[in-house]
């Protein structure tokens, strides 16, 4: 994650200037030596760029970045906040939350940190009246979308550059700050995750440790939550995460009926990759419902495409 000393470098080079070490010691706070460490992870997580200067000095500047653009925004819009003093690592994970009016237990369960450390975290940007309502339930207020917009930059990136030390051509397909769901093009990068104890096999992948072998068209899709079990609910969210199309919605379907996986289960999964209403309009013909006049968010199968393929799988 983004450090706070990380972030006060980025914010003093944010204009698009050169400086050396003891200029930004100077600009930020921080000493040179210290400096010197983040200037490297910077520079290693392509936030910045190095050239030589004069006398053969070390100069270093920000680099064409998500994440710098994503701060760049940030001030640009809310220029009279600094950012650099009030945005911690704990802020900015708890700000990914912070799309929709949550409560600090639900935040903290998915953080997995105390209900202490969230107030903690969230303290910053309340005395600061930042937050819409004031609780029990907080959210961002509306003209801080640029906030939130910076916080999913940094764990997105965050995220990306774990992958792709193990497997570079990996691509993030959906993450939060604990979790990440992705794709590699590689059989060696499959190979490489494979091995990686943090990662697991997800989606269509998954199903064959369900007794339901499917055939991959490409490479298949992992899934970092370490020390978190990997549940059914989780597989089917996402494989409509990776393809929600008639087919990947019929092998969902599928696994929904051998696991006699519980809608309220699922659906509870699904309140975190907003799929609500595709589990809903999935349950329906399960339930028998195949004639439904309403419009679905996903493309259903009929009743008898979906017994053919019960059969075919030996799913009673």
């Amino acid at each position: 994650m983004l450090t706070k000393a990380g972030l006060a470098v980025i914010d003093a080079l944010s204009t698009g200037r050169d400086a050396t070490a003891a200029e930004l010691a100077t600009d930020t706070g921080y000493s040179q030596i210290h400096l010197y460490d983040v200037l490297d992870e910077l520079l290693e997580a392509g936030l910045l760029v190095e050239r030589r200067g004069p006398n053969n000095q070390r100069q270093v500047h920000v680099a064409d970045h998500s994440v710098v653009e994503a701060y760049r925004s940030l001030q640009a819009e809310l220029g009279h906040v600094e950012w650099a003093d009030l945005l911690s690592p704990a802020t900015l994970r708890v700000c990914w939350y912070l799309d929709e009016p949550r409560s600090v237990s639900e935040i903290a369960a998915r953080l997995d940190i105390t209900r202490q450390g969230v107030h903690k975290a969230l303290s910053p940007l309340k005395h600061r009246a930042m937050l819409s309502p004031s609780g029990p339930e907080y959210a961002l207020s509306e003209d801080l979308s640029p906030l939130l917009a910076f916080a999913h930059a940094v764990v997105r990136h965050e995220h990306r550059s774990r992958v792709r030390a193990l497997a570079p051509s990996s691509t993030v397909e959906w993450c939060d700050p604990k979790r990440a769901l992705v794709r590699v093009q590689t059989a060696t990068d499959t190979d490489a995750l494979e091995s990686a104890s943090d990662w697991q096999l997800t989606g269509l992948a998954r199903f064959a440790a369900y007794g339901l072998q499917f055939f991959l068209a490409g490479e298949p899709a992992f899934w970092y939550a370490p020390n978190e079990e990997l549940t059914p609910a989780e597989v089917v969210c996402h494989t409509l995460v990776l393809d929600s199309g008639s087919r990947r919605v019929s092998y969902a379907m599928l696994l929904i009926e051998k696991l006699d996986i519980d809608q309220e289960t699922l659906t509870e999964t699904a309140t975190w990759y907003d799929l609500e209403s595709a589990v809903a309009a999935m349950y329906r013909p399960l339930e028998g419902e195949f004639d439904a006049s309403e419009e679905s968010p996903v493309i259903l199968p009929s009743e008898a495409e979906f017994t053919a393929l019960k059969e075919q799988y030996e799913v009673s």
